[in-house]
């Protein structure tokens, strides 16, 4: 493992011109260009309002600028994994002269491919930005806690990307099947609502990684309060884990990448 990192290392200029260029062939394809990454983000924000709102009428509360930082605050790094999730798992067959005519690493791709929602992440804070100040929510020191937090979706998210990116090379059924689950998991992922509405019920939805993730960074800048170590714990060590297998399993596929396209 320790000589695949390094070997990685190495490949750290690859790694950032295959990153660029997915970030212009995303935005050169497109009318609005770089605009997308302005507009994505709102349209997300605008839409979980939309359903916290609606939740707020069904249980008679009030609905005030804090919710809709709650929703901006979730909406935004699930907008980050879902993009990148979607990107990786076709990125190796987006790239099949360069898959099968050069050596290098091939998971460089799949990492590639969540580098470069990056950028779009970056501008969306700082949309969030403007919503966290217009509903006058300060900052305290369990902001901190965010970075870690980051990092552990970006590791479940290299897991994922991983193996999806792989699979799909075998099973091209791969990508819609991808497409169908993340459609759905927005409902069953604490985003526009919390999970704890669901009382006992909600220690079910916390069992999905992104969940205990989305909670933590609600409950750090939101609420200025601790996440909980438990649940974050818990993500932590599964990413980790799905990450680990994940690079395992790719590495053994690798050679016969060549022979699936």
């Amino acid at each position: 493992m320790k000589s695949h990192l390094s070997e990685l290392i190495s490949y750290r200029e690859l790694i950032y011109m295959i990153t660029w260029r997915e970030i212009r062939i995303k935005y050169k394809q497109s009318v609005m260009g770089f605009l997308w990454a302005v507009f994505m983000p709102i349209i997300i924000v605008s839409a979980g309002v939309l359903v916290k709102y609606a939740f707020s009428l069904l249980s008679g509360k009030t609905f005030t600028f804090t919710e809709i930082a709650t929703v901006s605050v979730k909406a935004i790094p699930w907008s980050f994994f879902v993009a990148s999730i979607r990107f990786s798992t076709g990125c190796l067959i987006a790239n099949t002269n360069l898959v099968t005519k050069i050596a290098f690493p091939k998971e460089i791709f799949p990492l590639a491919s969540v580098l470069s929602q990056l950028l779009d992440f970056v501008v969306a804070s700082a949309i969030l930005v403007v919503i966290l100040a217009v509903a006058r929510i300060g900052i305290s020191l369990h902001i901190l806690w965010v970075p870690l937090l980051l990092l552990i979706l970006i590791v479940f998210t290299m897991g994922l990307g991983l193996m999806f990116s792989a699979a799909s090379l075998f099973f091209r059924d791969v990508k819609y099947l991808v497409e169908v689950i993340l459609t759905f998991a927005i409902f069953f992922t604490p985003v526009f609502y919390e999970a704890n509405i669901f009382g006992e019920w909600g220690r079910i939805l916390m069992l999905n990684p992104v969940a205990p993730i989305l909670e933590g960074i609600n409950a750090c800048v939101v609420y200025h309060s601790t996440p909980d170590l438990y649940w974050i714990l818990y993500s932590g060590l599964v990413s980790t884990a799905l990450l680990l297998v994940s690079f395992v399993l790719f590495k053994k596929l690798e050679p016969s990448f060549a022979e699936s396209i």
